[in-house]
């Protein structure tokens, strides 16, 4: 008998909040890990020499590259394998490299450094995904999916204030940029055991089974989950073709990542660039931002996605397609600000909003597929996400930013982030497209 098929399907409350809080604590670290470059960008440019095309390229396509592509399979593996052994893994690999980032030298090794976190994290969000539906009933699985994606702002805002205050020498004159990649990189490494041996892996399908059972036919005792399918690549592939839902969603999702993640990594040199602030004061602000707004946004996309879902299932779609629209012109008004302060308050709102789409967005890919193809489907999505967010969105600012120093020099960020907000709209139109196909390709 495996370890899964002894372990209960319907888990107790307590123990699925320890999950969720442990896999919050491990996605919290992906994006500190991922993030903290953000910050050390100016510290990193002015030791390197490094332009802000080649900045784009370490924060961009350095790590997206293999995160996408490797997700994939891993993600196909943590289908048929224990998924708890993987991120334990993915966790340990990942944070190794965030602290051989502290030891390069010049662009190429950090660049690879940077492409090994990319490696690393590729096995790390996939099988979490899959692990929270099969804690949390269907009814439930929005709130808890937003809950594990505040890791996103938690995780980046940490990244924002480590590297702040390590690298602005708030710590120790002795501490710089180094220093930093290596004291977030090994405390990632110390959690990984911790987490496998908290973290049981859960009967695939198990509450999905139950909640089918329980809407058919109540009965006192929920049976078990059916006997492990285990579709090929090639099979997940094939369902996800016929579902044009998940395309729409999956493209406007990573079309409001192209800005989202690239405004995470330019808005502290934004900050520095066009106020003058030194590091600290800019980690303390754009930490806050990331950390309030982002975490707001997150949360109460979850909680209205759960609440209104559970009268239509299109809301699961609505609620972000509407936030999408709205983010546009509180990014305009946010980069256009005369102070910081002002620009602090104002960017408070587009970060909440342009977040919101995560946990009903989430759920609805857990939906479109069946349990056994939710790993593979997730992995899926974060090939887009992540080539087209992280990939193509941080280095197209930069790009655009490089393109715009000769007409508006020191302002340049100001005007690629303008810019790039536009991918908002776009977003938003591939949700309501999304919604004419959502009832016909829900599962169950």
């Amino acid at each position: 008998m495996s370890a899964a098929s002894r372990t209960p399907a319907v888990p107790s409350a307590r123990y699925r909040g320890l999950v969720l809080a442990m896999l919050f604590l491990v996605y919290a670290f992906n994006f500190l890990d991922r993030q903290i470059i953000a910050i050390l960008a100016i510290p990193i440019q002015a030791e390197l020499g490094l332009d802000d095309r080649q900045m784009g390229l370490l924060g961009g396509i350095a790590f997206a590259a293999l995160y996408s592509i490797l997700g994939v399979p891993i993600a196909w593996l943590a289908d048929r394998t224990s998924r708890t052994w993987i991120i334990t893994v993915s966790l340990t690999a990942w944070s190794g490299f965030t602290a051989l980032c502290g030891f390069a030298q010049n662009f190429w090794q950090l660049f690879a450094a940077r492409v090994g976190v990319g490696v690393g994290e590729a096995g790390g969000v996939a099988p979490s995904y899959s692990l929270i539906a099969d804690y949390f009933p269907p009814g439930s699985r929005a709130g808890a999916l937003g809950i594990y994606s505040l890791g996103i702002p938690v995780g980046s805002a940490c990244g924002v204030y480590a590297g702040a205050l390590i690298a602005g020498g708030a710590l120790g004159a002795d501490y710089d940029w180094r220093t930093a990649f290596i004291f977030v990189g090994l405390a990632g490494v110390a959690l990984a055991p911790i987490f496998r041996l908290i973290v049981r892996e859960p009967v695939r399908g198990g509450l999905d089974a139950a909640a089918k059972a329980a809407a058919e036919a109540p009965v006192p005792d929920a049976p078990s989950a059916a006997p492990e399918a285990r579709p090929s690549f090639a099979a997940t592939l094939a369902l996800l073709s016929r579902k044009p839902t998940f395309w729409l969603l999956a493209l406007g999702a990573s079309c409001s990542s192209m800005m989202g993640y690239g405004a995470f990594f330019w808005m502290p040199s934004f900050f520095a660039r066009t106020y003058g602030l030194g590091i600290v004061d800019t980690g303390w602000l754009f930490g806050t931002i990331v950390l309030i707004g982002g975490g707001l946004g997150i949360f109460f996309g979850g909680v209205l996605g759960d609440r209104l879902g559970r009268a239509s299932r299109k809301a699961y779609v609505r609620v972000p397609a509407i936030a999408f629209f709205l983010t546009l012109p509180f990014y305009v008004l946010g980069v256009m600000a005369p102070t910081p302060t002002a620009a602090f308050f104002l960017f408070l709102i587009p970060t909440a909003l342009g977040l919101a789409w995560a946990g009903p967005t989430l759920s609805v890919f857990q939906q479109l597929v069946p349990p056994s193809m939710r790993s593979v489907a997730s992995a899926m999505f974060l090939l887009l996400n992540n080539l087209l967010g992280i990939g193509v969105g941080v280095y197209v600012l930069g790009e655009l930013s490089t393109l715009y120093a000769p007409i508006f020099g020191d302002q340049s960020l100001r005007y690629a982030i303008m810019t790039g907000a536009s991918l908002y709209l776009v977003a938003g139109g591939l949700f309501l497209f999304a919604l004419r196909t959502l009832e016909r390709d829900w599962e169950g």
